[in-house]
């Protein structure tokens, strides 16, 4: 079997796709068909050497295919192609004119078959028709019923009938809507479509000995690129010389420039501050996070949601309906009411007019799309409209603690000097000991210290319990409660700190000098900023949260008494986890995880809507999760729920409107009030109405991420230890 990738110009919407589905699935040589609608590209799986038998059939229904090569080499080609509008536009005012003539020309002369008032209609038709009619022609061959179809009908029964003015206005009426419709689903392509213009098409690489501009296409891993102050960056990569800030929106929907130095990653399309950089490449240009962003969005507009599914499955029932309906006003009520046949066939015609479902397919995607775009902004990326959808009907979360709620690497939290001690020299003396061992619980006491560090002149790593050492000629011990306790050095006034700290989670150390106690030390994995603020905004969504870590109990019941957590569950390994998952889903119907797409994937694979945390830069958490949030900030996951509800409120707006539109001027078709141009009007109005409403999703958290919380003074790091009382050594 062989995969190939057609780019087909004239694949605009759904109705096209189902043209293309009916005319390739009767291949025998083809078994599969995948549909990206936002770039015109089928994906087809055949047989092998079946690549010009299918472009031959794509060529015959009239959509004029290009097959395309690698998906690198031509993704900015797929993306620069647009629609060709501005002659179609031209062709589109000569009909209009031409249309309006004859209605004109008939009103007064009173003849709507006069040679004149034809030759009229017939030029406004041959200059908006034709796209209209091809289609509709190769709907009929293909068997397919769509909006083409029958407004092929609509037009030749007006002919028919002698209404000429009728069929040229409804003619350049459709035309005009079908333009309309089209730019109205280029702008929320673009929307996407402009990610990928944000990183450079060149880049400036060390090659040969000098410095040169190649096209970023060219560049490979390992390569060094040079990034002047306030330009973009070409391409993923490490820093490698200097130091810069750098903003991060276009991936991570940052508002504020994040500083980066020597070693840290940067991301294509981010924009460089005031320092000169030179980047390592770490990915090429169709491997960016970049380019798998983009990417996931394409596909995650080919999925459809529950709601385009469901409008879908109506508009398959609803247009053969209409079309026996129409069949049986036309040609059996004359019989019934024995009346003429002409009044009854101009209702028929005016009911399939106003029966295309145009406003009712147009409405979903368009809205899904809008949606998914506004919701990369802000550095949500969604996998699709069924977990779009699925977002507003949340009733619980459920989601780690270290990396999510928490920053992820201990920090210093308290000093307590015992004994007289002034607060800078125990903190001094245990950092310049502790600075000599390479365990996270030293490290985090020896960033504590800002100053100097003292000679250390040796140093004894007691396993498990501590340090004991000679800092500037004076020996300085750091341990845990049972290593002090082993050495008899702790009193009443030790305990009563010590106990103090344990309480809250925190794991402890005390210095001390010969039998001296010098202080108490506290060290915590410290609170994200914003994680107050998630929770507070989720449980104003009225979604609790339940909080799964593998963490001793102390320390997490700690942590969920500072965050406002409603269930605490700790001590879990990932089976536990996932059995959580799915008593929370049993109790509650819609549960959310967040965790980091690897450790936690059985409980995210569970859940409703898996979300992975601080995925810029991470295949595997773009791959495993259904949402995932570029940066670390628990508050993409109320915006989400918003956005979501704010789509499923704009969905039934537009479902209500298209139909109930459509079922005004079905009773006025059936009064014999409408008329055909008035019908193409409505069905326009009603599609420009929709895509209007979906559109202004894109305007959805246009606000900077507001400011964090005030009043709490966390820092945010990340593994929280399992052991409040927890010993370190070198």
């Amino acid at each position: 079997m062989s995969t190939s990738r057609f780019h087909v110009p004239a694949m605009d919407c759904a109705t096209e796709k189902d043209i293309i589905a009916n005319r390739l699935e009767r291949l025998p040589e083809v078994t599969r068909l995948d549909f990206d609608i936002l770039d015109r590209i089928v994906t087809v799986t055949h047989a092998e050497g079946a690549e010009s038998l299918i472009e031959a059939a794509l060529g015959d229904i009239g959509m004029a295919p290009k097959l395309l090569g690698d998906e690198r080499s031509t993704a900015r080609e797929s993306l620069a192609q647009g629609t060709a509008w501005t002659r179609g536009a031209w062709l589109l005012i000569g009909s209009g004119v031409a249309a309006t003539a004859s209605e004109i020309v008939a009103w007064v002369s009173g003849e709507e078959s006069s040679i004149p008032v034809i030759a009229l209609a017939v030029l406004a038709m041959l200059l908006g028709g034709p796209s209209t009619f091809k289609k509709g022609v190769v709907a009929l061959r293909t068997f397919t019923l769509n909006i083409n179809l029958l407004m092929l009908i609509a037009v030749t029964g007006a002919m028919v009938i002698g209404q000429w003015p009728e069929a040229a206005m409804v003619t350049f009426l459709f035309a005009l809507a079908e333009l309309i419709e089209a730019r109205s689903l280029d702008r929320a392509r673009n929307a996407i479509r402009s990610l990928m213009a944000l990183a450079p098409e060149t880049a400036r690489v060390f090659r040969e000995g000098g410095w040169s501009e190649v096209p970023a296409a060219e560049v490979k891993p390992g390569w060094r690129v040079q990034v002047p102050p306030g330009e973009r960056v070409p391409l993923d990569g490490k820093i490698v010389l200097g130091a810069s800030a750098i903003d991060q929106a276009p991936i991570t929907g940052e508002s504020i420039p994040v500083d980066k130095a020597v070693g840290d990653p940067v991301f294509a399309g981010t924009i460089n501050g005031p320092g000169l950089l030179e980047i390592e490449v770490t990915a090429g240009q169709g491997d960016t996070t970049l380019a798998r962003i983009a990417r996931t969005i394409r596909e995650a507009q080919g999925q459809k949601a529950p709601t385009e599914r469901f409008v879908d499955r109506f508009a398959r029932i609803y247009t053969p309906a209409v079309l026996v309906l129409a069949f049986f006003v036309a040609f059996l009520l004359p019989v019934i009411t024995n009346t003429e046949l002409y009044p009854w066939v101009y209702k028929a015609l005016v009911l399939l007019v106003i029966a295309c479902p145009c406003a009712l397919v147009i409405s979903t995607p368009v809205t899904v799309v809008s949606a998914l775009a506004a919701a990369a902004r802000r550095g949500i990326l969604v996998k699709g409209g069924v977990h779009l959808e699925g977002a507003k009907d949340l009733r619980f979360l459920a989601l780690d603690k270290t990396g999510t709620l928490t920053e992820g690497r201990p920090s210093l939290t308290d000093i307590v000097p015992l004994g007289g001690t002034p607060r800078d020299e125990l903190l001094q003396l245990a950092a310049s000991l502790e600075a000599t061992s390479t365990h996270p619980l030293a490290q985090a006491v020896a960033r504590g210290w800002k100053g100097a560090l003292l000679p250390v002149s040796w140093v004894r790593n007691q396993v498990g319990r501590g340090l004991e050492g000679k800092v500037d000629g004076q020996p300085v011990s750091i341990g845990s409660h049972r290593f002090a306790e082993e050495m008899k050095v702790c009193g009443p006034e030790v305990e009563r700190e010590l106990a103090r700290l344990e309480a809250d989670g925190k794991s402890v150390m005390i210095v001390w000098s010969g039998s001296r106690v010098l202080g108490v030390l506290g060290v915590a994995d410290t609170l994200r900023q914003t994680s107050i603020e998630a929770i507070r905004e989720l449980h104003a969504l009225e979604i609790k949260v339940a909080m799964l870590t593998g963490d001793n109990p102390t320390t997490a019941a700690a942590v969920g008494r500072e965050v406002g957590i409603d269930e605490v569950n700790a001590d879990l390994l990932p089976e536990q986890k996932l059995a959580i998952i799915e008593r929370l889903v049993k109790e509650h119907g819609s549960v959310g995880m967040v965790g980091d797409g690897v450790n936690d994937a059985p409980a995210l694979a569970r859940a409703s809507i898996g979300f992975a945390m601080g995925a810029a830069g991470t295949d595997t958490a773009l791959e495993t999760a259904d949402v995932a949030l570029m940066k670390d900030d628990l508050r993409g996951i109320p915006e989400l729920v918003r956005l979501s509800r704010a789509t499923g409120r704009t969905l039934q707006t537009n479902i209500a409107l298209s139909i109930g539109i459509k079922a005004v001027f079905f009773v006025l078709a059936l009064f014999g009030v409408a008329t055909l141009w008035m019908a193409v009007f409505a069905d326009m109005g009603a599609s420009l109405i929709v895509a209007a409403n979906g559109l202004r999703l894109l305007r959805f958290g246009k606000e900077p991420v507001r400011a964090e919380v005030a009043g709490h003074d966390h820092t945010g790091h990340d593994h929280a230890h399992e052991h409040p009382n927890r010993a370190h050594g070198g």
